[in-house]
């Protein structure tokens, strides 16, 4: 019996029954052109700075849902689907605007600086948000944090921060398998990419793939950052992960210090001229997370009382579910996510921290091509092959789910069984059907494309049953959270300079003696 069957047989059913996950989908609000819509957050979604479930993520126009915490994959998908029907109908109040559907963007405007940053109103916590943003625009370029995702928030009740991060090192060793599986962004409209140098392939008159591409999402033209490459962050524990992201946090870098804390007028144009403004600005496939108290930095909530679950950021939106993930890929998250914390995870070293870049680049960019060889401690091994005996070591754990929560039907098996028939038919993968979609459907056309399904998506969100009760529902959470705000707004005394100067403080981000 091998060690991950042995740690696996050790569980109680009740520590599987606990299993907890979360989603948040970020979507463009766009136009039926396939433009951005540039008016702000829909007032009937009450405020984007206080909302529990519904905000804004880098843009102005980019909705993020965030569900609650569920005890099983068809409660999460239940709310993210509730998520969905109130977004739809108070953009029904905007005239004809609906969510993109697509991680790559829709039609942006010509100039990088009139894509709108989110704006959280006049409090100190509401300024710092938007000037956090407008660094980001700085240092990144704003066309680049428009791309759209979905992180998927899990936990094993009872798992210590060491064993979380032994899961985080085994997730980033094999990730290159969502991204295969998954990924469904081989496709972008030109003018994305329009004066960039890139590797893309033309398609259509104006659309550009990568012909066996998986996720540009996750490629070159994703979230990506030369300057945080020179970040070196260790997984091997809370200890070291934590003093390179303090590092990262309190020690001027220079190309920011280039760009200046203010520009005219005293306009703030970033947080800080450190590597990272603050935490979130770390990119990266998983985070290790615990929630934060008011006012406290998320780095001293995980040195103060450690990990409490991850966060999966690697995820595409799907175009064909029309909330953006199936009910069926969260419990196949659910299994590999225990396949990380179950199998051996030896620490990680920096030469294996490139090659999982490399790895990573490759599968975003070539991932269904016949052959493709990637690397695995230091040999190179076929992607198919990889994932083959990856699927095989999910299998007792899928059953094991199953299992323990009774579930007849065995949907966590059938998850990752639908998984390996994929292997040998990878024309059913959600990028290879994107792709078929753009070129039999739209004459090789992006755009024309995700706004159909975008139009398609609207229209029967619409449909679904409202009761009067869910309306009065969503209808108070927005108004408690304009009444937060408010709130929030008449009470403050801080300058801004003040606010800004003591949350960065170094001090914050240690843990109480």
């Amino acid at each position: 019996m091998t060690d991950l069957l042995k740690r696996l047989n050790a569980l109680p059913a009740y520590r599987l029954q606990s299993l907890q996950r979360g989603v948040e989908k970020e979507s463009l609000r766009s136009l039926p052109d396939g433009q951005l819509a540039m008016t702000p957050h829909p007032l009937a979604l009450g405020s984007a700075l206080t909302h529990p479930h519904i905000t804004t993520d880098f843009c102005e126009s980019q909705i993020e849902m965030v569900t609650g915490v569920h005890p099983s994959a068809e409660a999460c998908s239940a709310e993210l689907t509730a998520l969905h029907q109130a977004v739809a109908r108070a953009l029904a109040g905007e005239g004809e605007e609906r969510l993109w559907v697509s991680s790559m963007p829709c039609r942006l405007p010509e100039l990088d600086t009139d894509i709108p940053l989110g704006q959280y109103g006049r409090s100190n916590i509401g300024m710092a948000k938007t000037v956090y943003r407008r660094g980001l625009g700085y240092r990144y370029g704003r066309r680049m944090q428009t791309i759209s995702g979905i992180h998927y928030n899990w936990s094993l009740p009872g798992t210590s921060s060491d064993e979380y991060f032994a899961l985080i090192r085994n997730f980033r060793r094999h990730s290159f398998l969502l991204l295969w599986l998954f990924g469904a962004s081989p496709a972008v409209c030109s003018c994305f990419v329009k004066g960039q140098a890139h590797e893309l392939q033309t398609l259509g008159p104006n659309t550009l793939h990568m012909p066996y591409g998986t996720s540009l999402r996750m490629g070159r033209l994703g979230y990506q950052s030369d300057a945080q490459s020179t970040l070196a962050v260790s997984y091997n524990g809370l200890e070291g992960y934590g003093a390179s992201l303090q590092a990262a946090m309190t020690q001027p870098y220079p190309a920011y210090e280039a760009i200046g804390l203010q520009g005219p007028q005293g306009v703030y144009r970033q947080l800080s001229t450190t590597l990272l403004q603050i935490e979130n600005e770390f990119y990266g496939t998983i985070r290790p997370k615990r929630p934060i108290r008011s006012g406290e930095r998320p780095l001293h909530a995980l040195r103060e009382r450690g990990v409490e679950y991850v966060e999966v950021r690697c995820m595409d939106l799907d175009p064909f579910e029309d909330v953006g993930i199936a009910t069926s890929t969260m419990r196949f998250l659910d299994v590999f996510l225990m396949h990380c914390l179950l199998a051996d995870s030896p620490p990680d070293h920096p030469a294996e921290i490139a090659a999982l870049g490399r790895n990573q680049h490759l599968t975003a960019a070539r991932g269904r091509e016949p052959g493709l060889m990637l690397e695995r401690e230091g040999q190179p091994v076929l992607l198919t092959e990889w994932a083959a005996a990856l699927l095989v070591a999910c299998m007792p754990i899928a059953k094991a789910l199953d299992d323990a929560q009774e579930l007849a039907d065995a949907p966590h098996q059938a998850a990752v069984a639908a998984a390996q028939a994929s292997l040998s038919a990878p024309d059913t993968l959600p990028s290879a059907r994107v792709l078929a979609a753009i070129i039999e459907q739209h004459g090789g056309e992006f755009m024309p494309f995700v706004a159909e399904r975008s139009a398609q998506v609207q229209a029967r969100l619409a449909e679904l049953h409202w009761p009067a009760d869910a309306a009065q529902h969503w209808s108070g959470l927005a108004a408690a959270s304009l009444a937060e705000q408010a709130r929030i707004e008449s009470t403050e005394q801080l300058p801004f300079e003040a606010f800004r100067q003591h949350y960065l403080a170094p001090e914050r981000l240690q843990p109480a003696c």
